[in-house]
């Protein structure tokens, strides 16, 4: 069977699984809804948590990131599982103990204002509208590729999917959905990466097959380790070494606030957040925690040796080759209008940091435009007078960039010529890290909206039936303008997801931790210090990445602040606002402070009761 038949049959056989468990956990109240009804195992939440944090940019574009940053995208591994940490240990018991349905509920309860929760509203939508955008995009490079559909008909077959599951089941059927995603990306990420490890150097562990040396019928016989190739490869090629430090505009201050902005976003996410809310217990919290980070690891300590293996695949198979040598893989993905080729008159393509004839294009490009591009390039190098000329920054003003990052992982087995089957297994996983993500996000729109402000602000007479109906309407919106992202994106998957956690950094993780262990802090500090922290990073992404601002170099950095780091200095801002403006303002009522006092007891002790009642009036 060809790879289009096996990929047919996975995503056959994995969406008819999502679809059957959604109608088993179906809810017909908004308990089951919100929060699964408060009964997922911790070792199932564990698998859940970790399938709902591996989106597509863990699956998708975190290896590519790495495969062409090489050491310095290790900072989205540090960053990531670091920030999961910080919740697990720092966050997560406490929050469950205040046993709310959202981010939204506790800030509004905390800080006893519907102002409050009107800003956490606005501000986790932004946050997950942002996420999601790299999620479907996800989704369409894989149907467009795998499926040989157009980009937009795969965006819409995943919205659709996504919105049966999620409207169906709520949390209770999302959670279930995605312990059968987990084993399917996992299973996914992991078959290829043995595979490639094996051919490549030996051995089946993908961790040691980054450490060993490349097989002897590959160097000639010679003893070559794989990431010595890999440096001396990149250094041929004119690109810094894989594997040095610092290097290009990723000095040690930007990878710092990246690194930290991607763990302070984690443990300010609300579709992370609120998987803590679906245990019985602190106990349980605690424990899910822990699997969580277990089921996260197969993964992200994977993730590296993907990457250097792609590295090596795509220059050795790229590099100097004709147009009649061309490997398969290019002309597969060359069908979708991600990958293309330019010639720049010697009739070979060289991949290296030198030359432009090897582009990629970071979104949908029609093959009429893609021929019209190519004729445009051959006459402007016929009129400049020089082989080989440098066309880099005309080629950019034409939206071209290279290389995508987001296809480096999914094409990685074509490039290794392995099985038909492991080549479609790797799409079904690509999709289920996607979807799964995406279903947690637009559960938060829809319990954001739904929840905290139609039932706790608009209407809090609303029953049970016309609060489920209202939830379930906002996901049908949500699925649409998510869909819209995915057909219009506004960056590559990494890129845009690193946004939502400066974001979630900048609004959500002071008001967290100051609600939690600051009795003092009362709602005027907190609002004012959200909306100044996601006001400002918000406003320095869009400038940077969308409009044309310079990055702001404080006098010290030669390129200015990475937009992805940020959200440092956003929260930085917010802690400041609120903490100055504490003194100044009333402090929170008595009952707010018994109820910061209560969270902080070991469990069974204090009035636990009582703040699970508030919290599901």
């Amino acid at each position: 069977m060809e790879v289009q038949g096996w990929t047919y049959t996975f995503v056959g056989i994995t969406f008819a699984l999502y679809l059957s468990i959604a109608w088993l956990s179906r809810v017909r109240d908004t308990k089951g809804f919100y929060v699964a009804g408060r009964g997922v195992p911790a070792a199932a939440n564990g698998m859940a948590t970790a399938s709902d944090w591996m989106s597509a940019a863990s699956f998708i574009s975190m290896a590519g990131l790495i495969s062409t940053m090489g050491y310095a995208g290790g900072i989205y591994l540090m960053g990531w599982t670091g920030g999961y940490v910080l919740l697990a240990l720092l966050l997560a018991p406490y929050l469950r103990k205040f046993g709310h349905y959202t981010v939204p509920d506790f800030v509004g309860d905390r800080f006893d204002s519907r102002l409050a929760r009107l800003v956490a509203v606005v501000c986790a939508i932004f946050i997950s509208f942002t996420y999601v955008a790299g999620q479907m995009r996800g989704v369409g490079i894989v149907f467009s590729r795998f499926l040989e559909v157009d980009i937009n008909v795969g965006v819409m077959i995943g919205m659709a999917i996504v919105f049966i599951y999620a409207t169906l089941g709520g949390m209770k059927g999302i959670t279930w959905t995605q312990v059968a995603q987990y084993w399917v990306l996992i299973t996914a990420f992991l078959i290829p990466a043995i595979a490639i490890s094996i051919k490549l150097t030996g051995h089946a562990l993908p961790q040691a097959g980054l450490g060993a040396t490349l097989k002897p019928e590959l160097t000639g016989g010679e003893t070559v380790y794989l990431l010595d190739k890999l440096n001396q490869i990149q250094t041929d090629l004119g690109f810094s070494p894989y594997t040095e430090t610092f290097v290009g505009s990723w000095d040690k201050i930007n990878v710092m606030l990246v690194a930290l902005a991607l763990m302070l976003g984690t443990a300010g996410l609300p579709h992370v957040i609120v998987r803590f809310y679906t245990v019985k217990s602190v106990k349980d919290a605690r424990w899910s925690a822990f699997w969580a980070l277990f089921f996260i690891s197969l993964l992200y300590l994977t993730a590296p040796a993907t990457a250097a293996f792609a590295r090596y695949y795509m220059i050795d198979s790229l590099n100097g080759k004709t147009e009649a040598e061309m490997p398969a893989w290019y002309a597969n993905w060359e069908k979708t209008g991600l990958i293309m080729w330019l010639d720049d008159g010697d009739g070979k393509a060289r991949y290296s940091a030198n030359t432009d004839n090897e582009m990629f294009r970071a979104g949908k490009l029609p093959a009429a435009e893609l021929a019209a591009i190519r004729e445009d390039h051959r006459a402007w190098l016929a009129s400049s007078g020089t082989q080989g000329a440098d066309g880099r920054e005309r080629l950019r003003a034409k939206g071209l960039s290279g290389p995508d990052r987001d296809i480096i992982v999914l094409a990685t087995p074509e490039m290794a010529e392995l099985s038909a089957w492991i080549i479609a297994l790797i799409a079904a996983g690509g999709l289920a890290a996607a979807l799964s993500t995406a279903s947690g996000l637009l559960l938060v729109i829809s319990s954001s909206v739904a929840h905290d402000l139609y039932y706790r602000i608009l209407n809090p007479e609303a029953d049970e039936k016309k609060r489920l109906l209202v939830g379930r309407g906002v996901i049908g919106v949500a699925v649409v303008v998510a869909g819209l992202f995915g057909v219009y994106p506004p960056g590559f998957v990494s890129q845009v997801v690193a946004f939502a956690f400066g974001l979630a950094a900048a609004s959500f993780f002071p008001a967290i931790v100051l609600g939690i262990f600051s009795k003092r802090v009362g709602t005027v500090p907190a609002v004012c210090g959200m909306l100044s922290g996601i006001g400002f990073t918000g406003f320095y992404i869009l400038g940077v990445v969308y409009f044309g601002m310079a990055p702001w170099t404080f006098g010290i950095l030669e390129r200015g602040i990475n937009p992805q780091g940020v959200g440092v200095l956003g929260m930085l801002l917010n802690l400041t606002v609120t903490l100055a403006l504490t003194p100044l303002c009333p402090a929170p009522t008595a009952r707010v402070a018994r109820m910061v006092d209560a969270v902080r007891e070991p469990e069974g002790v204090g009035p636990a009761v009582v703040i699970e009642t508030a919290a599901e009036h």
